[in-house]
């Protein structure tokens, strides 16, 4: 490191490793054979150095079906994408709901792969099958969250009328 300064302390001096871009207003679509896949929608995103991207103030992921219609919406209060691992995360608030199946889920941590085409977590989710509340520890997905597997089932109970998550 140089200094203009020859009687600057070298070791007090601090490498930046806060955002390098901020932008607003986000707006990314994944298409394919010009039918849309999915569809990223954030507030605000930071972008890091190392390649990795904050989304400080929510996010809201849309997932396509073959055919070009809305099936699955995927929103979080907070979210990272990890550019290593090539993955999403969502903190926070987490839903996501299959618009086609009438499923939902609820949870504070999910991760989406996009390779892998997979959804998963480790913590407690709670899950909407129709009128049946699923609740458990651990899911994993397919990213449309058409077929899903329940770790660790605690419960499960139907819903009268007018209730939901």
């Amino acid at each position: 490191m140089f200094s203009c300064r020859e009687d600057a302390d070298q070791a007090s001096i601090q490498e930046y490793d806060g955002p390098m871009t901020s932008s607003t207003n986000i707006h990314l679509v994944q298409s394919d054979s010009a039918i849309i896949r999915s569809d990223l929608k954030a507030p605000k995103q930071l972008e890091f150095a190392n390649g990795n991207i904050e989304f400080p103030e929510g996010i809201e992921i849309q997932f396509f079906e073959k055919d070009g219609t809305l099936g699955t919406t995927m929103r979080a209060d907070k979210g990272f994408y990890l550019k290593e691992q090539n993955l999403y995360k969502g903190m926070g608030d987490v839903k996501v709901k299959n618009l086609l199946k009438d499923q939902q889920l609820q949870t504070e941590e999910i991760f989406w792969n996009p390779n892998e085409k997979r959804i998963y977590t480790d913590k407690f989710v709670t899950i909407q099958e129709r009128q049946t509340l699923f609740n458990g520890t651990g899911m994993e997905a397919d990213e449309s969250f058409s077929t899903y597997k329940l770790k660790n089932v605690r419960d499960s109970r139907t819903l009268l009328p007018g209730e939901g998550i």
